[in-house]
């Protein structure tokens, strides 16, 4: 992926006409990806772009003390460098606002597109408990068929918890463990008999089979749709 680095926008030369290049470069990446259903990386990183220009657009003022500074000259010997703000309301500073500013303008509609994607994703996903849930279904396995494709792919999940000043967040972590060519014998039903057999730590183990109606790729987009889905469809469970 034609990526951008975290501060693209302030950092080297700062031209509109460049950063308008370096800018639709990345868009245009984006979104032949987005043309092939390609959805991650891609969606989270231009979400990270838009939210990080949004930041120092609405936080200028108090962003200045941690603003890149230009090098004006160095202590060689002591290896010291000294910086002079470019923070101000300057040409400078001009430039940087009208890159923003057109910088926002393009990659919103390639978000909306994004999103899009997603929505419809989810929409052809379907999440079947299998067999008795255990009360605390954090920690267990999960099945994803993708489309019309008999292999299924087998992960062992994990959720993880993690809090910031205001809220409380739950995430999943995942690890592919094997994978099984569905039939009438060799059921996600028949799969959990296997797993309670083989893997004791988990005597009861929560067991999902995730599948989705059209195939879609599998470790860009079904995957990663399937991971959020999931954590939604416990969370709400539980």
């Amino acid at each position: 992926m034609n990526s951008l680095g975290v501060n693209w926008f302030i950092e080297g030369s700062i031209d509109f006409e460049y950063k308008k290049y370096v800018l639709l470069a990345y868009l245009q990446d984006i979104n032949r990806h987005f043309d092939k259903s390609r959805l991650y990386p891609n969606l989270s990183d231009l979400v990270f772009h838009y939210n990080n220009l949004l930041c120092f657009k609405q936080n200028k003022t108090t962003l200045q003390n941690s603003f890149p500074q230009r090098l004006t000259k160095a202590d060689i010997a002591a290896v010291k460098l000294t910086y002079q703000k470019i923070v101000e309301d300057d040409s400078t500073m001009r430039e940087i606002e009208q890159i923003i500013a057109y910088a926002l303008h393009k990659m919103d509609p390639a978000i909306q597109t994004g999103r899009e994607i997603y929505d419809f994703v989810e929409s052809r996903l379907n999440i079947d408990p299998v067999g008795i849930m255990p009360l605390l279904p954090y920690d267990g396995y999960f099945s994803l068929r993708n489309g019309k494709e008999t292999t299924n792919h087998l992960y062992e999940y994990h959720f993880t918890i993690f809090e910031d000043k205001d809220d409380k967040y739950r995430g999943i972590n995942i690890q592919l463990i094997d994978t099984y060519e569905q039939s009438l014998t060799n059921t996600p039903e028949a799969i959990k008999l296997q797993l309670i057999k083989n893997n004791r730590h988990l005597p009861n183990p929560a067991v999902y089979h995730v599948h989705s109606d059209i195939a879609f790729p599998l470790e860009q987009t079904l995957l990663p749709v399937a991971k959020r889905c999931l954590v939604k469809y416990i969370s709400d469970a539980a």
